[in-house]
């Protein structure tokens, strides 16, 4: 990967409080994101991306994970995880997937974490400095709805057009405030039910 890496962005967040009332929780969102040259940039349709995935994605998430663990204090600290990547204008939409989508970036990312969960991730084509949205959800409850939230970096020269921004995202707990039930304790909704009872 020697070379490929042009700059590391690191950014954190910490709520505390929302509409005026301290949250119950204060929780820390954080997204580590590496800017690098893409790969395949100017070598037009690549068929087989493998090489260049088995080469760069396992050190992407060593690299993006750390810092994870280093800003927000520890692995016991994370509770929730995602993932995302950015591909500049001359660039596939797959070169950024080929990076984030297989076991060289997500099992890197979830075995350094204590994760179990499949990553929740987003993924786009976007000329530099606009905003990407990284969805979090819990490292091993999907399901746990509390840790549904996102976290959004920009990065103001990147991508570049021959860039990709790979992005690992978490944080140490759950939204501000969270009230609206599990989905492991909800109750049956059927289409037909609410029919029924909105007549």
């Amino acid at each position: 990967m020697s070379g490929l890496v042009r700059k590391v962005v690191t950014v954190a967040d910490e709520v505390l409080l929302e509409l005026g009332r301290p949250v119950a929780t204060p929780v820390r969102r954080v997204a580590a994101a590496a800017v690098i040259r893409n790969p395949w940039a100017g070598r037009g349709f690549v068929a087989d991306l493998q090489p260049a995935v088995e080469e760069v994605a396992p050190e992407l998430g060593q690299l993006l994970t750390g810092k994870l663990i280093e800003t927000l204090g520890g692995v016991d600290r994370i509770e929730a995880f995602g993932k995302a990547a950015v591909v500049g204008l001359d660039g596939e939409i797959e070169h950024g997937g080929a990076l984030i989508h297989t076991p060289y970036f997500g099992n890197v990312l979830r075995e350094m974490t204590e994760g179990t969960s499949i990553i929740v991730f987003n993924d786009d084509r976007l000329p530099a400095g606009e905003p990407l949205t990284v969805p979090l959800w819990h490292k091993t409850a999907a399901a746990t709805r509390t840790h549904y939230q996102t976290v959004q970096i920009r990065i103001p020269d990147a991508p570049r057009a021959d860039e990709i921004v790979v992005i690992a995202g978490a944080s140490s707990g759950p939204r501000p405030n969270a009230r609206i039930g599990d989905r492991r304790t909800d109750p049956v909704v059927r289409l037909a039910d609410l029919e029924n009872a909105a007549r």
